[in-house]
């Protein structure tokens, strides 16, 4: 199973070369933004593509049974010219960009410095002009306050310091922004566990949080206790998230994404048994084709390094896996419920002798699992069997406004009125109308004026006031919904109710199976799951009076 890590990641090697300038002789010679270097149809280069040098400098280093790129000259070349690229190209503070000019964005910055570090520790690289620019980057990354709530950016500015520190022979230049950093992290872990990731719980990104500060605990050589402790409950978190096929995450998460970065689990596994069963049911999920694409010229680079190095670092010896235990997982602050149940009578809800869940390769009985996002209007997975039967995304309406069509959805995050009760879980709560802004010559004009001449002074600002329009808030559309889950003779029963002053303007109607509506960089990826037709509404919504609402009702 170890190998899957590594059969999945070299298989974007080829990719992440083609994304390469390769020509010694070229001005963007180490340049892996080929829309930049190669089509010519942007104007600055993405500093984020230069972390695809880790992926090279790993498949360089690893004696991976059959790899075609293990100790080829050329390629530790192209990674040293890589690093240098992402030095030359930076702003003169060391910051880079990422979708706009001037932008200095945190996460580029803090992705690309990681694997640089990373890359030039590994091949034993030696130049003065490198470690220059790893300086002036660390120094702007400690001293660089981003909006947004993003646990993730802030654990990676803390690894990236204490590498940075121990590659330039500084441990202690950064010791105040270490600190400061991961007091914040800290601070933004929930009870239950998870990181805050905008306005709530991200399993996906909540993996690479765990990566970060169990990397960053290894580079240090020795256990802290608190960290320790923080590891702790964001694993036994995590291991709720793993769905019964392997598959991990998706669109009941805050963030919409199937992200997962296995190394962390691997470092863990060193001293929490758990954390390698997480790892060992997401192998059975990526052997049978469930992992999720992420092969797009953005950013096919986290992924690849993250399974080279849990490949790495694999722990030989593992545990059996023990099944899970039946219940009801209620996470009241991230709005997640988790309920899982055999489809015989079961025990009293919270009985510490409730029954052990069968395996999934071999169930002795059938079993039911659901995961539902309340603060995301009832989204909503259901699995039996260990098979995935139900992907809902909540209601969407086309409706016409004026010439345009606009989309009201009920998968927004929001403050609805929920009822949890042990067989019955009911949201209610108003529609939002989609966030579709696209870009248009004359927005894209405005905004490069807008940073080439006041914007670059407050890049912070403009990404403020970007992330508010593209992802966070929410306004309300004249819609009203009501959901509701039943357990009703060993099925789930989900009901729905949605009224309207008047459906006259509404031209469509459907319920999808991974329908989001934010601007997240990693998430609409392509899963296997997603192979379901949309439930299509609009007939029923045709020939409904004014005055007469919407009602659906499905078992599971």
């Amino acid at each position: 199973m170890r190998e899957l890590f590594a059969q999945h990641a070299l298989a974007q090697i080829p990719k992440i070369l083609t994304l390469l300038d390769r020509n010694p002789h070229s001005p963007t010679y180490g340049c892996f933004d080929r829309n930049f270097w190669h089509y010519k149809i942007i104007d600055f280069p993405s500093g984020m593509s230069q972390e695809f040098v880790y992926p090279l400098a790993l498949a360089y280093c690893l004696p991976i049974p059959n790899n075609p790129f293990y100790e080829k000259a050329v390629i530790r070349e192209w990674v040293e010219a890589g690093i240098l690229y992402a030095a030359r190209s930076a702003h003169p503070d060391g910051s880079c960009d990422d979708y706009f000019p001037f932008e200095r964005a945190g996460g580029a910055a803090a992705f690309s410095l990681l694997a640089c570090l990373e890359s030039y520790q590994m091949l034993g690289l030696d130049n003065y002009e490198i470690l220059k620019f790893f300086e002036k980057r660390a120094d702007w990354l400690a001293e660089h306050n981003e909006s947004g709530r993003l646990t993730n950016h802030q654990a990676l500015i803390v690894l990236c310091l204490e590498l940075a520190g121990q590659v330039l022979g500084q441990p202690s230049k950064w010791a105040r922004a270490k600190s400061r950093r991961l007091e914040r992290v800290l601070e933004w872990q929930s009870e239950e566990g998870w990181f805050q990731e905008y306005e709530g719980c991200d399993p996906g990104y909540h993996t690479l949080t765990i990566w970060c500060l169990a990397r960053f605990e290894q580079l240090r050589n020795h256990p802290d206790d608190r960290l320790r402790a923080a590891l702790d409950k964001a694993i036994e978190l995590a291991g709720h998230f793993i769905h019964p096929d392997g598959s991990f995450g998706g669109e009941y998460a805050s963030r919409n994404t199937y992200n997962f970065f296995p190394h962390g689990f691997e470092i863990a596994g060193q001293w929490m048994s758990s954390a390698l069963h997480i790892n060992d049911r997401f192998l059975h999920g990526l052997a049978n084709g469930l992992g999720p694409c992420y092969a797009d010229d953005h950013i096919v680079g986290h992924h690849t390094w993250n399974y080279l190095l849990a490949w790495r670092d694999f722990v030989s010896e593992r545990p059996p896996l023990s099944p899970r235990r039946v219940g009801h997982i209620w996470l009241k602050e991230a709005q997640i419920l988790i309920d899982r149940r055999t489809t015989f009578p079961s025990v009293s809800e919270g009985d510490a002798d409730a029954p052990l869940l069968p395996d999934p390769k071999n169930p002795a009985e059938a079993t039911i699992e659901l995961y539902v996002a309340l603060n995301k209007g009832g989204v909503f997975k259901i699995f039996r069997d260990g098979q995935l039967v139900a992907s809902d995304t909540q209601l969407s309406l086309q409706v016409k406004s004026g010439n345009k069509l606009k989309n009201a959805v009920g998968h927004l995050v929001d403050r609805y009125q929920v009822q949890v009760q042990p067989h019955e879980v009911e949201i209610r709560g108003q529609l939002g109308w989609s966030k579709q802004q696209q870009m248009t010559p004359l927005k894209l004009m405005v905004l490069r004026i807008v940073m080439l001449t006041v914007g670059r002074f407050f890049p912070n600002l403009i990404r403020k006031l970007l992330q508010k329009m593209l992802i966070t808030g929410k306004s309300e559309a004249p819609f009203y919904f009501t959901r509701r889950f039943s357990w009703e003779k060993s099925h789930w029963l989900v009901t729905d109710e949605v009224t309207a002053k008047s459906w006259n303007d509404v031209k469509s109607a459907g319920i999808g199976c991974d329908q989001t509506s934010i601007y997240v960089v990693m998430s609409r990826t392509f899963q296997r799951n997603q192979l379901r037709s949309w439930i299509d509404l609009t007939a029923a919504i045709e020939q409904l009076p004014s005055d007469r609402a919407l009602q659906l009702t499905r078992k599971f």
